[in-house]
């Protein structure tokens, strides 16, 4: 089986399984669900009397069971096919705590904290454990390995971006700072999270729409490109409170004033790089989220300077990113061996 490999992104909230072809990264089966870490990990603390079990086992019967509804799907035998894990599985509540790797991160995969799990009878899988990175003030875990497989797909196309910050947007955006191939600092943004909770769980619950957001934006981009516009991270506060305004004073309906408040943390998050006009920009986005940064980048006059990755890449480039981690350690342990 050594044509194959498990691919894991088991996050907080989001598992996510899929086994690869390793020489050209062809999907053939995959499992989502929403079992994440922080789910599994609570599953694992009720554990109580004689029955308990230690969480790395824990944490291996739950992917015991996810790899035999792979198998299903895929219709070959798993057994003895080797895995790698990215995300919050090598956090305190995820299978092994693993170290950070520190900057400057090459992305060759070559300094990539992994932890090796030999497999054992009950578990016929080696598993490779990838942590994430951490600089002085902020940590990642995850978008280092996509980083990894865009630039190499970038390569590929004969890009070669030697002093560049890539955007990856999400729950917690970040913007990653590269030069001559080492990941060198990146920044953490709460966009997507900050987002969430005003619109669901504060005083402007009551006056945003959420749904269809991006059918919303399609019809009416006004609203969001105002939003970009009143941006302003001195003033922000006051501006997100102005979304409460334009619905008591009738300005914006719920769905034009969802649109507004995105705008306006999208904007905040964005408006910084303008000033930083030595790097290249390139925008990582995946498919739910690329509508919103394109028009954002464009609006914000930052289109000339940024390469826009294309979402079927960005969602291959955490497997290329997985397989050559997977390929570099694997090669690690071999000379060791010898």
């Amino acid at each position: 089986m050594e044509n194959y490999l498990l691919c894991c992104d088991w996050g907080t909230s989001v598992f996510r399984l899929q086994v690869i072809h390793i020489a050209d990264f062809t999907v053939l089966a995959q499992e989502v669900s929403p079992d994440g870490i922080a789910t599994t990990f609570n599953s694992w603390k009720q554990q109580a009397g004689e029955d308990a079990v230690p969480k790395p086992e824990f944490f291996r019967r739950q992917l015991k069971t996810k790899i035999a509804g792979l198998a299903n799907r895929a219709s070959i035998p798993l057994d003895h096919v080797p895995m790698i894990i990215s995300g919050m599985a090598s956090s305190s509540i995820g299978m092994e705590d693993v170290p950070y790797a520190q900057l400057p991160f090459a992305l060759n995969g070559s300094r990539a904290s992994v932890c090796y799990f030999d497999s054992q009878v009950d578990f016929p899988h080696e598993v490779y454990l990838v942590s994430g990175v951490r600089s002085g003030e902020d940590v990642m875990r995850g978008e280092e390995t996509q980083l990894i497989g865009v630039t190499t797909l970038l390569r590929s196309t004969d890009r070669t971006l030697d002093d560049a910050i890539f955007i990856c947007p999400g729950t917690h955006s970040k913007h990653m700072y590269v030069r001559q191939g080492q990941l060198v600092d990146f920044h953490t943004y709460m966009t997507g999270e900050v987002f969430s909770l005003l619109a669901t769980h504060s005083i402007l619950k009551n006056s945003v729409d959420v749904e269809q957001l991006t059918d919303s934006l399609e019809h009416s981009p006004d609203a969001f490109k105002r939003g970009l516009k009143d941006a302003d991270s001195c003033a922000l506060l006051n501006r997100i409170f102005t979304t409460r305004t334009n619905q008591l004073f009738g300005k914006l309906n719920s769905q034009e004033n969802a649109l507004y408040l995105s705008g306006l943390l999208i904007g905040s998050e964005l408006k910084p790089l303008q000033k930083k006009t030595k790097q290249e920009l390139v925008l990582c986005c995946g498919s739910s989220l690329y509508p919103f940064y394109t028009l954002a980048i464009a609006e914000l006059g930052l289109a000339d300077r940024t390469t826009i990755v294309p979402p079927e890449l960005v969602d291959k480039a955490a497997i290329v990113g997985q397989v050559i981690l997977f390929q570099n350690h694997r090669k690690k342990l071999n000379e060791v061996v010898k």
